[in-house]
């Protein structure tokens, strides 16, 4: 990941004009955000052996609860950010229970969050932008702290916190080891419910936080905004090396996925490529790297064994 990344640099470089530039830089930076905040609950989810497609029409229905109860509930910007916040949790920790308790795969249970969340935040403005009412807390997410873009910020400490919630707590062993073997998991006490909940709350939380700072940014809140967004957390997920299969991946490896995602989407705009050819490119780009990712850790393993 690391080398293609450099390569896409070099080659972008020279390419694109502006690409290098520092606005384009600090650009790239807030697109990342969209993709990386979510990413790392995702890369739990799946590291769990689960996965969850609800991220887009989450992130789009929060930015118009939050503008909703801001602008028109009469809410204020605080109460109406953290119920936005309480109602991700909810939604997720639904996907989480469903999972749990009626072991309904997760790919059915976040499908039906995907539609459901997807319909009211299109229902509750008639698809139309919610404007937010002007407020320094919301011009300061949607904007820059020293310079560097807010949402760039949230996303870096939050990389932090979950790496180490990955690597050095009995939380973050517990959901290794539902991946890697579930019933022995379960036999070596570990309550796989609660496991399963926290994880699918974890990401609704993250699409909350994601979707406030894309109303932030727009200015308003968008019931068609985000749109497709899943796919590309759960690319960024896989390229990074986790696997689909569980019980492995890392949060370094997913944030480079997601630098990976977000320069090979700013390039292709840099570079004037037709909007519907970029799905294309973007399409078979990423599922070569998954590929050259799995070759390389298949080679790997079989070194290690012999």
């Amino acid at each position: 990941m690391i080398a293609a990344i450099v390569v896409l640099y070099i080659v972008l470089g020279s390419t694109a004009a502006g690409f290098l530039s520092l606005d384009n830089q600090l650009g790239m930076l807030r697109n990342a955000a969209t993709v990386g905040i979510a990413a790392w609950g995702v890369t739990l989810v799946i590291i769990a052996g689960e996965i969850d497609i609800s991220i887009g029409p989450a992130v789009a229905f929060s930015s118009v609860l939050v503008a909703k109860g801001a602008a028109e509930w009469g809410l204020g910007i605080a109460p109406a950010i953290l119920l936005t916040l309480v109602a991700g949790a909810a939604w997720g920790a639904l996907a989480g229970w469903l999972r749990a308790r009626f072991d309904v795969p997760s790919f059915i249970a976040t499908l039906g969050i995907w539609s459901a969340l997807g319909g009211l935040g299109l229902y509750l403005t008639d698809a139309l932008p919610v404007v937010l009412p002007e407020s320094g807390l919301m011009d300061t997410l949607g904007g820059s702290i020293l310079g560097i873009p807010t949402p760039a910020i949230v996303m870096v400490v939050l990389f932090f916190v979950f790496a180490y919630v990955a690597r050095y707590t009995g939380y973050g062993r517990s959901v290794y080891a539902v991946g890697g073997n579930a019933p022995a998991a379960r036999m070596a006490g570990i309550n796989l419910a609660r496991v399963r909940v926290l994880l699918f709350a974890t990401t609704g939380v993250l699409s909350a936080i994601t979707g406030v700072l894309l109303a932030a940014r727009l200015g308003s809140g968008n019931g068609g905004a985000a749109s497709g967004l899943e796919f590309d957390v759960i690319a960024a997920v896989v390229i990074g090396g986790t696997a689909l299969a569980g019980g492995r991946g890392t949060m370094l490896g997913t944030l480079l996925g997601v630098v990976f995602i977000t320069v090979i989407s700013n390039g292709l705009v840099l570079l004037g490529v037709n909007s519907f050819l970029q799905n294309v490119i973007r399409g078979v780009i990423i599922v070569v790297a998954v590929l050259v990712n799995v070759v390389i850790t298949k080679r790997a393993r079989a070194t290690r064994e012999t």
